[in-house]
């Protein structure tokens, strides 16, 4: 048994320090230490695959020569289940390694619930499945630094996660201090939902319109733009191909937590987070999140057109939604819906406020045809966007 220092202080000496992730009982002692550290962020995240997306976005934050700060997440295993769409489709397509802490619930041989009874034996084979090398939490002291420094060779030399799988007591408790994991209320937003619909359907602006309008306001050298799966990534190519674009394939839902942990690594950059409404109803948790920790450079932007757009047209259900009271129930600070494109170039120029600002624009369905995809991989748009938004100075 170790105690969460020695863990938490090897790994802060090789430069992990954000953690991410779902409590877990056995992850306790580690949770209410780095809670009770100024030096080290920790974001508590509504579901497992929001926490590899959001230490995906610390990944991307980094300069691509030697990483400034590192991340890690952490989670039970049953949760793994949640974190297989960005763990397959987001951190291994773009080469976004990070280190995972996996709690072994219901390992063979040690009683545990019934709910864990099928992940627990399954574990090792998942990660294996996944690509993803493990071992064996350390608990000793002297055999966390050379556990830390196999992680870190092999993520440096893949690009692929590695994972701890941590035993029931390999920790000892941390005692966590009266209202230390009290989360400060903000004070409430200066505005609430602004509206702005005067238009028909047949009158809204299409997507490829208000992608044109993106491109107009986020000047490449000082914005990142980060487009969802889907027709929005692939027609904001078509329209504009520009080396802070980040094209997302897969990993539905998860642009919001992966700009989250952009923007709070680098909060020089505006980050402008495309969002649609089916991928914004898979994940909608990440409202809450980025509600609660959401720096002032991030920028949300919903391009709701009632539609999986690129499986057919098949309708969802956010006619029935408001996400503009949604995000400001959740903490944002600003949120607008609307179907006048105009408006959307003022909300993209806006200054900053203090927190992070959210809006919706109404766009018909449909895109041309035969979009293009675009012609690099999708690690070699992730280097591109990360050589050019290379960080100058250090990461906060």
């Amino acid at each position: 048994m170790i105690e969460a220092r020695h863990f938490v202080d090897a790994a802060r000496e090789r430069g992990f320090d954000w953690y991410a992730g779902v409590p877990c009982s056995y992850l306790t002692p580690f949770i209410n230490f780095v809670l009770q550290d100024p030096a080290l962020h920790y974001v508590s995240m509504a579901n497992e695959g929001d926490a590899v997306a959001f230490i995906a976005g610390v990944t991307l934050a980094q300069g691509t020569d030697k990483p400034v700060s590192r991340g890690i997440a952490m989670m039970q295993n049953s949760g793994l289940g949640n974190a297989v769409s960005p763990l397959t489709s987001l951190t291994w397509t773009f080469r976004l390694p990070q280190l995972l802490i996996v709690t072994w619930r219901g390992q063979p041989g040690v009683a545990d619930e019934p709910q864990h009874a099928l992940m627990g034996p399954i574990t090792p084979t998942l990660l294996d499945t996944m690509d993803i090398r493990w071992e064996l939490f350390p608990t000793e002291p002297g055999a966390i630094g050379s556990a830390l420094d196999r992680a870190i060779a092999h993520m440096d030399a893949t690009g692929n996660s590695y994972a701890f799988v941590m035993q029931k007591g390999s920790v000892a408790p941390y005692e966590l201090a009266a209202g230390a994991s009290v989360m400060e209320r903000r004070p409430e937003p200066t505005t609430g939902v602004s509206e702005s619909r005067h238009a028909t359907r047949r009158q809204w602006a299409s997507r490829a319109d208000a992608l044109r309008q993106v491109i107009a306001h986020t000047p490449s050298g000082s914005t990142a733009v980060l487009a969802s799966t889907g027709f929005c990534g692939r027609e904001l190519y078509a329209i504009e191909d520009r080396p802070n674009h980040l094209y997302m394939v897969g990993s539905m839902g998860c642009v919001v937590p992966l700009a989250l942990g952009l923007a709070m690594a680098r909060p020089d950059l505006r980050v402008v987070a495309l969002d649609g409404d089916g991928a914004a109803l898979m994940r909608m948790g990440a409202f809450a999140t980025v509600g609660a920790y959401g720096p002032a450079n991030l920028q949300h932007l919903l391009l709701d057109n009632g539609v999986h757009d690129s499986t057919g047209g098949q309708a969802t259900v956010s006619p029935l939604i408001s996400f503009g009271q949604i995000a400001a129930a959740c903490g944002y600070g600003a949120s607008l819906e609307t179907d006048d494109l105009g408006n959307i170039g003022t909300w993209l120029d806006a200054p900053p406020a203090g927190r992070p600002r959210f809006a919706r624009l109404f766009v018909r369905g449909g895109s041309s045809n035969n979009l293009p995809r675009p012609v690099m991989s999708p690690h070699e748009v992730k280097l591109r966007f990360m050589r050019h938004l290379r960080p100058t100075g250090g990461v906060n």
